[in-house]
């Protein structure tokens, strides 16, 4: 039977279950990727396992978040993961090599292979016909240690691209189609699987932006084929061994289906606050604009940098506008320099920073308040950017850098037929490859020599109960729908630096919502949070779940949940139930005390499971989602205490 390329990844690394949708399967993990703000618990977690080496093919950690050194705690982070690693057998990228995403695609991904990493966006790798996953940390650790990676089966949903993008109109504007069309839970419990004669017009890094922000859709991944594109993109990087065909069966069929003319696309934008709020450009063109960054893990390539540089070169951007270029890897950079872009972009007003994340989660370049900032970003959520009340838009390069030049929102279009501009851009075909930055791990011997270096600023893991028997507690916290995991545990420059540190951390948990919220857990003890739908979506760090659990949190109890927090909650023991009618959210009160009797039964045995609200005198049903493995974790109080209890 005609097989989609989806299908054939996780048919090739199948080691367990059935691949119907929503089955439990186990996958064989080839890669891990781990970044700075997760990577420390990674390690940790590693220790708690008492891991030898690693038993992947390859596991790297990156350090791109963490890059500002205003006190010494990122530094006393960045030791701990270089040495760290060492002990464990990863490769470390130093401080200012790249964003993982990209680099990760430049040096170490490859077409077939499996990608677990502890973060959102590892689906970025599906652009090079990867099976990449991003989940919680706790996850990459078990898969670092040679365990499968565990999930519920995706549908597959196939999107065939017709068509060629016109003038101004590039792969951002592709993936803000999707999220125009679905919004931000639109590809929950799917994979995205891309096909069709659209391709052959993006190239592979045109892919990794849309495979990227398949994270803001919900989806579980995005796939595209390892076709002639990805061939080139590996030549490019001196790696053409490692390119293998993989494409999906001519009459493959998939369980939903999409087309998309990339020729009728129009420039497109998300307004504040959320990646799904997505308009024309024309729609909100003249808005005056404040600031404008390109860059991040969501448009990492040279040809997005250089498309900017070529419509500012003989110009200046506008007085009132902060232009910010923040490069995503050394190698980008160096070519960048190489092709002449960089002194056109520093030419006409351009802010360089460093290579990394770093405005993207908040650290550094947070805009003024009652500006709008228009960014090449991924997500938009509030006060992400590091300004509480921030208003931040995303869009294409092409977009932001009209917008910079102007001062206001601009259709690039009419403003290159104003100006003359070209969006035309000559690449070379070679990278600037430089390895100088990845430090590879040493031999076994010496590596079990290494002891990592723990600075003050790196607590020791908490430890968590198991699920009493019975559950009586108060509602601390009722939210909305679409929660993300920056409100919950906010990034930026001040809690960043924390991520190692769960009692400091904890107290930035859920601020933005509640800034009274960490003082009434620490008075309150056990409490229950009530969420929305699609509660937890954005970010894969477990954090948002470490710290609620820290703090009290026994139970969350909300219309649905976003994946990676939901195997989350599980991972940390925290019970995430759903309501069985999600009416029933708005009868709750904060205050109220809801009570489960026998609730360790009650959640064994499945089904419906009744919540009593006792200070209204009301009784609901809820229910939960999770596999026989995922409720011994949450009885036992998490997974690494259930690993711990294992004979």
């Amino acid at each position: 039977m005609p097989r989609t390329l989806a299908h054939k990844l996780i048919d090739a690394h199948l080691v367990d279950g059935e691949t119907t949708p929503d089955a439990e399967i186990a996958l064989r993990v080839d890669q891990t990727l781990t970044q700075d703000a997760t990577g420390t618990l990674v390690m940790q977690e590693l220790e708690a396992f008492g891991l030898d080496r690693a038993r992947t093919e390859l596991s790297a950690q990156y350090v791109d978040h963490n890059l500002l050194q205003a006190d010494e705690k990122n530094a006393e982070d960045h030791t701990y993961l270089r040495t760290a690693c060492a002990r464990y057998g990863l490769w470390f990228s130093r401080p200012g090599n790249g964003v993982s995403h990209p680099t990760h695609m430049q040096r170490f991904g490859a077409p077939g292979k499996t990608l677990a990493g502890s973060d959102s966006h590892t689906c970025a790798a599906g652009s090079l016909g990867m099976l990449a996953i991003g989940v919680g940390g706790l996850e990459v650790a078990l898969a670092i240690t040679g365990q499968p990676l565990r999930l519920r089966m995706p549908r597959v949903w196939g999107v065939r691209l017709t068509g060629a993008p016109p003038p101004w109109v590039s792969a951002k504007d592709v993936v803000l189609e999707m999220l125009r069309r679905h919004g931000v839970s639109g590809g929950a419990g799917r994979i995205i699987e891309y096909h069709g004669p659209g391709l052959a017009s993006l190239s592979a890094m045109d892919r990794h932006v849309i495979a990227n922000m398949g994270a803001e859709l919900g989806a579980t991944t995005s796939v595209f084929p390892a076709d002639d594109a990805v061939r080139d993109f590996l030549r490019a990087e001196d790696r053409d061994t490692d390119f293998t065909e993989w494409a999906a069966d001519d009459d493959a069929t998939y369980d939903l289906t999409e087309d998309i003319d990339l020729s009728r696309l129009e420039p497109l934008i998300a307004r504040p606050s959320s990646p799904g709020d997505v308009v024309a450009v024309r729609e909100v063109a003249g808005t005056d604009v404040g600031q404008v960054v390109i860059g991040s893990s969501a448009n990492p390539g040279l040809r997005d940098f250089a498309v900017a540089a070529a419509m500012v070169r003989g110009h200046h951007t506008a007085p009132q506008v902060s232009f910010d270029v923040n490069p995503t890897s050394r190698e980008i950079l160096t070519d960048l320099a190489r092709i002449g872009a960089l002194s056109d972009l520093i030419t006409a007003g351009a802010r360089l920073h460093q290579t990394g994340c770093l405005g993207c989660i908040g650290m550094g370049q947070a805009p003024a308040s009652g500006q709008n900032s228009l960014r090449t970003f991924p997500r938009n959520f509030p006060g992400r950017s590091g300004t509480p009340q921030d208003s931040v838009w995303l869009c294409s390069p092409e977009t932001a850098t009209a917008a910079a030049l102007t001062g206001r929102i601009t259709d690039p279009r009419d403003l290159a037929d104003r100006l003359g501009l070209t969006h035309e851009v000559a690449l070379p075909d070679r990278a600037s490859v430089n390895t100088a930055m990845l430090v590879a791990p040493p031999p076994p011997g010496e590596a079990a020599q290494v002891q990592p270096v723990k600075g003050p600023n790196i607590s020791a893991l908490p430890e968590f109960t198991a699920l009493p028997e019975s559950i009586e507690a108060p509602v601390l916290l009722i939210t909305g729908d679409d929660v993300s995991t920056d409100e919950i545990s906010p990034a930026g420059a001040r809690a960043l630096p924390l991520r190692s540190n769960i009692p400091e951390l904890a107290r930035f948990t859920f601020t933005r919502i509640d800034p009274d919220y960490p003082d009434r857990a620490e008075r309150t003890g056990e409490h229950i949070i009530v969420g929305g739908d699609n509660y937890g979506q954005g970010s894969s760090r477990e954090h948002a779940a470490i710290t609620p659990r820290y703090l009290g949190a026994q139970v969350v109890l909300a219309k649905s949940f976003a994946r990676i927090h939901w195997q989350n909650l599980v991972n940390f023991g925290i019970l995430p139930l759903r309501f069985t009618d999600p009416a029933d959210h708005d009868r709750i009160g904060t205050g109220d005390v809801l009570r489960i009797d026998a609730a360790r039964s009650a959640v064994a045995d499945g089904g419906h499971i009744t919540v009593r609200n006792t200070t209204r005198g009301d009784i609901f049903t809820a229910f939960h989602h999770l596999s026989e493995r995922q409720v011994q974790a949450v009885l036992a109080g998490g997974l690494i205490p259930l690993l711990a209890a294992s004979p």
